[in-house]
């Protein structure tokens, strides 16, 4: 750049250029930078006469040029004394008047250009420098240079309008180049917002520029199909590395989970297992939250040995992924036991053993905690809350659920829908519709269908036909298109014997073409998951199984046992009522159960459904007559059934 150019770089700068007074700051850093004498007269040598108007800082300057042109003949270390100086600097006073003068003087281009990236970066990076400072000086500068963009692009990550939108000019001005690490900088971004547009239009520019098969670029881009749960093109990329690191195999596994596909999970780590990389407790923590999601106990406990032998760090995070495990796949005094061990707890665990115990209908088991962390200094978050309420719903508390409703508003947490849902649910469950129903009209937000849908369950048991129509069409309108709502709405019609109306509902499911979930149960039986669905007699051991749930039904029978089957929705004699709920997904996985394992093994049962009243009663007489515990975990909560009684106390 000529001289010309520098004094019109100048006059565009002039702007954002203040002078500054600082003299002992830019004297301390130029003794520090220069190695210059400190004593006064050597100084008072190089300053302006008395009286003069050129500012302190602009006799600095001199100083520093002159001496660099004096002293520093060669280049390298001419930069080097100029990073040194930017790198120290100990404002943004400071750098103006350092950026000024290094403008004014006869640099060569190379060190101009080399001064200009490091004052980007520390504008960019610095805690004491200025993003839009840097930002401004970037698209001043009449031939920047990869690196300044890239510094700039890293800092405004935080910020993916800004990070794009910069990335986006630089591919539009053509020059300079970018590279992978501009790439990497931006998928980071695009990761990190949840940006999958974008991501995707960085995920071409990889492809065009021949960077497909750069590692930490591939890396970066499974994070971000993963992150934004497209996970089947973070497979793809995942499955074109050629080498994985621990990283990317910890992202893969998390993606799977995260989006609820749990056996591709451990599907995952199985694979990573066989190529010898060794996982951390990231890793083990995903793995984990899959057996949890699975219901898979024998999984669950093989990993948490594995663990254990294999020394993993048992840090906050995977101890409180063990304690959900635990409590989600029916075994909530074995996660008491992991909880009990662990040396810190953090908010997140704390609420994980309460509400592991609240699903389980351990009410006071769950206060006691909560109260523990109360005293133990830890402010409950909105989970921890959530799982109190929720406690106090199960186990029909309502004074204490008022009571911490209070406190959760008092706490300064602004309590959610789940929240809200809570609340109505705990005064369905002790037939206070009223009072349920205030609550939901005086609600500062608006109702869920899910607040609904536990209203509408408290009018059918209660065969509250006038309310229960009024929220049955509300429902409705709010989600005319789901058919879990026109089945509930059903068999409320079906508990008062409206079958007329119950007739036109399912003619309405038909005419749109709504078909409901069928009933799904799972049984792990010596590491392995056997499903069962409503009907289905596909199990290659179906013979066995009709034959043990005969024997099942001529006991449960001879127990004295009538079918309640008010819950099957067909205007049809009662023999074949009778004969449907037989078929029961979770009937039939207790009844391979029973057929597999011996007791002491406890029977451990996972349904997608709510579990319906006959099945439930069916349960505890099996529980009693054949000296078994069952524990059923459904879409509510969790039922240990044990000596011809159900934990939840036929509350649920």
């Amino acid at each position: 750049m000529d001289q010309a150019g520098k004094k019109k770089y100048v006059k565009q700068v002039k702007g954002v250029i203040k002078p500054t007074d600082h003299v002992d700051q830019l004297v301390g850093l130029l003794t520090c930078t220069m190695k210059l004498p400190v004593n006064n007269n050597t100084m008072s040598d190089h300053l302006s006469p008395p009286g003069s108007h050129l500012c302190h800082s602009t006799a600095y300057c001199i100083i520093f040029f002159q001496t660099q042109s004096e002293a520093l003949e060669d280049q390298q270390e001419q930069e080097q004394r100029l990073a040194s100086l930017i790198n120290k600097c100990p404002n943004m006073r400071v750098l103006h008047q350092i950026h000024s003068h290094i403008l004014t003087q006869p640099l060569p281009f190379s060190t101009l250009s080399f001064s200009l990236s490091k004052i980007i970066l520390f504008c960019a990076l610095s805690p004491l420098g200025n993003l839009q400072y840097a930002k401004k000086l970037l698209f001043q500068t009449p031939y920047p240079n990869i690196f300044q963009y890239n510094s700039l692009i890293k800092a405004f990550s935080q910020s993916h309008i800004q990070s794009f939108s910069i990335f986006k000019a630089l591919v539009n001005r053509g020059h300079p180049k970018y590279n992978t690490y501009t790439l990497a900088f931006v998928l980071k971004s695009c990761t990190m917002f949840l940006k999958i547009l974008e991501g995707t239009q960085v995920h071409s520019r990889v492809i065009r520029s021949g960077f497909s098969s750069n590692s930490f670029l591939q890396c970066s881009l499974v994070s971000l199909y993963a992150k934004c749960e497209e996970i089947g093109n973070a497979r793809k990329v995942f499955d074109e590395m050629s080498e994985r690191s621990l990283v990317v195999w910890s992202v893969m596994i998390d993606g799977y989970v995260k989006v609820g596909l749990f056996n591709e999970g451990l599907g995952v780590f199985g694979d990573m297992q066989k190529a010898g990389v060794g996982p951390d407790e990231v890793v083990m923590a995903s793995v984990v939250s899959a057996c949890a999601g699975l219901g898979a106990l024998d999984v669950g406990r093989w990993v948490h040995a594995y663990v254990k032998k294999r020394e993993i760090v048992m840090d906050v995070k995977l101890s409180t992924a063990l304690i959900n495990m635990y409590a989600k796949c029916g075994c909530v005094e074995k996660a008491k036991e992991v909880f009990d061990e662990m040396v810190d707890k953090d908010s997140r665990a704390w609420s994980s053993m309460i509400v592991g115990f609240a699903v389980h209908g351990l009410a006071k088991d769950a206060l006691s905690v909560f109260a523990s962390m109360e005293e133990a200094k830890v402010k409950p978050n909105h989970v921890a809350y959530l799982g109190v309420l929720q406690a106090c719903a199960h186990g029909q508390l309502v004074n204490e659920g008022q009571r911490h409703w209070a406190s959760l508003l008092e706490s300064g947490i602004q309590p959610s829908i789940e929240h809200y849902s809570c609340m109505v649910d705990l005064y369905c469950r002790a037939n206070l519709l009223q009072e349920a129903y205030t609550f939901i009209e005086n609600m500062p937000v608006d109702p869920d269908p899910v607040i609904w849908r536990t209203f509408l369950v408290a009018c059918k048991k209660n065969k509250n036909l006038e309310k229960g129509e009024l929220v049955g069409q509300r429902l409705l309108g709010l989600e005319p298109f789901n058919p879990d709502n026109y089945a509930l709405l059903s068999s409320f019609y079906a508990a008062c014997s409206q079958w007329s109306k119950m007739g036109h509902l399912r003619k309405q499911m038909r005419d749109n073409g709504l078909k409901t979930v069928p009933g799904c149960s799972s049984i792990e039986v010596d590491g392995t998951l056997h499903e069962f669905v409503l009907g289905d007699w596909s199990h290659p051991e179906s013979k066995e199984i009709k034959e043990a749930l005969s024997e099942i039904l001529r006991r449960v029978e001879s127990s004295g046992h009538k079918p309640n089957v008010t819950g099957v929705l067909h205007d049809v004699v009662d023999e074949v009522k009778e004969e449907a709920l037989c078929e029961h997904s979770e009937r039939l996985a207790i009844a391979y159960g029973l057929l597999k394992t011996r007791a002491p093994v406890v029977i451990r049962i996972v349904k997608n459904l709510r579990v319906c009243g006959d099945c439930h009663e069916v349960t505890k007489i099996i529980s009693r007559v054949y000296e078994r515990e069952i524990v059923v975990r459904d879409r509510i909560r969790f039922h240990r059934f044990v000596d011809g009684a159900c934990s939840c106390k036929d509350i649920w």
